[in-house]
């Protein structure tokens, strides 16, 4: 007689066995589950099914292992929606799921890797069916199995993810991660759903440094316990003891949870982009389930995550001078722009917060959108990063250093934003650096600089020149006359050294020319400042002898070029240049000097 290749073993048939048996078990809950809940031993009989569930995953082969899941994932969708199955029976189910992935082996064979991704299935099939039952114990038990599982699929180094393939256990996860979004009732835990995703992020380790200072200080041979995903532990123990301390419904619930686990990734260093190059995918496709989530949560809890998601793109942010051809830094400035450009803009008035906190939390979330703009402009953009030449790429990174651009100057500087004073000097100076690259170069080293790099140079400068800038047609708020003088004595010392640059480098050439990158760099200042007109508030905050700054200010209705006065000292010294256009450009601005002190006849009769 032949006997089938699947049992052709003592063991194989012996698994067949167990499949029957648990499928015949399966039927039966199926059917009969509420009946069988009215005996009296049911109880204890659904303890010993979960203890052989439990064996047949963690010691079974992956055809008993799925048939024990099976019938687990069965129970929770014939009878949870009809309200049939009663919260203990949830929760031991839950068990169950956290207790072998917790003590199953890591995903180092396919047989493994599928038994995980049945147990994944089932646990967001559980969330999704008993949503309406869960309390905050019970989801903050959900996030930590979930946990494990991540934690499980980043130790490990899948083939796949070395030729360009997310790894299945990976793609299992990524796809019920939406699945796991609080419902009202749980609102309080959405901080701590991003904040276990950003854990999985680059740079969410806390640095060596940090633990070496901590072990200083406490004595301690070792750092305390963090939820970084490969790097610290967290204990089933630790968690069921920090999640019982914390009231429910407070709004600082989940982070009390997150922060004495060690899940916070705000003790991460910012400068730390060493990452495993199999979990490079997976961030990259995490990234916007972190953003969809970010955009979907209430504004209590956007409130207060808002800056550790900030942080947490600004690492993947920084990757791009170590791997400038990845996608990790390209999404993860995809996703700052979005969430600048749709939650930033307005300060949310009607949060429930404590003024206080908010307060805090605002200042938080400024302190990091300075710092992320600072380190990726000034440290990745305009730079001459190794690439593959291709045209197209650079073409494409290129429109990405606009964008972000853009969204600095006109979304955020000119919108009506409640950041500081001293967040807005910032940010304003980081132009300023990227804007003074070309003309902190020796001249030797300008004919080797690329050409998109003064391109980014000339960008940033002309960004400068538009947030001093005044319209008759603009309206004029006092958010935007605040940015304007803010910025304007910034742009007039840059002003100052590149035309104090380029003088001094015409002198020591002599009669030979000057590279065309310092000669365009002075031609779009000279054009610019001609072209720019300030209000009357910029003009008011420049540096101007007090007897000239009267006799302008009379002259002054809403618009004027006052700024020139101060640049008068270099125009005299550039209308001896050799250049014919930077001559010419002298002259026009030196008519808009004699106009601005009235010693040019005007032919505005109004004047």
């Amino acid at each position: 007689m032949l006997i089938h290749h699947s049992r052709n073993t003592a063991q194989k048939q012996w698994d067949e066995t167990l499949v029957l048996v648990l499928g015949g078990i399966t039927r039966l809950l199926r059917s009969f589950f509420p009946f069988l809940q009215s005996l009296n031993n049911f109880s204890a009989g659904w303890e010993i099914l979960l203890r052989f569930n439990e064996d047949s995953i963690l010691n079974g082969s992956k055809e008993v292992a799925v048939a024990a899941i099976s019938c687990l994932q069965t129970v929770v969708s014939s009878h949870c929606s009809k309200g049939n199955l009663a919260l203990p029976y949830i929760k031991s189910i839950l068990d169950v799921y956290e207790l072998v992935l917790e003590r199953s082996p890591d995903c180092s064979t396919n047989s493994a890797v599928k038994v995980k991704q049945e147990i994944l299935h089932g646990l967001g099939d559980l969330y999704v069916q008993a949503r309406s039952l869960f309390n905050t114990d019970m989801y903050l038990k959900l996030l930590f199995t979930v946990h494990l599982a991540v934690k499980s699929s980043m130790i490990h180094n899948d083939a796949d993810s070395e030729i360009g393939i997310l790894p299945p256990f990976q793609r299992t996860i990524l796809e019920i991660l939406p699945l796991l979004r609080p419902s009202d009732h749980l609102s309080a835990v959405w901080s701590a759903l991003l904040q276990e995703l950003l854990c999985c992020l680059l740079g969410s380790e806390v640095s060596i440094q940090q633990k070496k200072d901590e072990e200083s200080a406490t004595g301690l041979n070792s750092g305390r316990a963090g939820a970084s995903i490969g790097n610290a532990e967290i204990t089933k123990e630790n968690w069921n003891k920090t999640s019982i301390d914390v009231p429910e419904g407070s709004a600082s619930t989940a982070m009390l949870v997150v922060e004495t686990l060690g899940l916070s990734s705000s003790e991460a260093n910012p400068y730390e982009t060493t990452i495993c190059s199999s979990n490079h995918l997976f961030m990259e496709k995490l990234i916007p389930v972190i953003i969809e989530l970010f955009l979907e949560a209430p504004s209590t809890e956007k409130c207060s995550i808002f800056p550790e998601i900030i942080k947490g793109l600004g690492r993947c942010m920084n990757t791009r001078r170590d791997s400038p051809k990845g996608s990790l830094w390209r999404l993860a400035v995809e996703g700052f722009n979005r969430i600048l450009t749709v939650e930033l803009m307005e300060a949310d008035n009607n949060t429930k917060l404590d003024p206080h906190i908010y307060r805090h939390a605002r200042a938080r979330l400024w302190k990091e959108v300075a710092d992320v703009y600072d380190i990726f402009l000034v440290g990745s953009c305009g730079r001459a990063l190794s690439s593959d030449g291709n045209a197209e790429s650079l073409k494409a990174d290129e429109m990405i250093e606009m964008t972000v651009l853009n969204v600095l100057t006109d979304m955020l500087l000119k919108g009506k934003i409640d950041a500081p004073v001293e967040i807005l000097h910032r940010l304003v100076s980081t132009l300023d650096r990227c804007a003074s690259r070309t003309g902190s170069l020796p001249i030797e080293s300008l004919e080797l600089m690329p050409s998109h790099c003064s391109r980014f140079s000339l960008s940033c400068l002309q960004m400068m020149f538009s947030l001093c800038s005044f319209s008759f047609e603009d309206d004029w708020p006092s958010a935007r006359s605040t940015i304007s003088s803010v910025s304007i004595d910034i742009l007039i010392r840059r002003c100052e050294v590149i035309l104090k640059q380029f003088l001094s480098d015409e002198n020591d050439l002599g009669e030979h020319a000057l590279p065309a990158v310092r000669t365009n760099e002075t031609i779009c200042v000279l054009q610019e400042l001609a072209r720019m007109i300030i209000h009357s508030d910029t003009a008011s905050v420049l540096n101007l002898p007090a007897l000239l700054k009267v006799t302008v200010e009379k002259r002054v209705r809403h618009g004027c070029h006052s700024h020139l006065l101060v640049l008068f000292p270099s125009f005299c010294e550039l209308v001896v240049s050799r250049e014919s256009r930077i001559r010419e450009l002298v002259q026009v601005l030196l008519r808009l000097v004699a106009e601005e002190l009235g010693l040019h006849k005007s032919t505005d009769p109004d004047s």
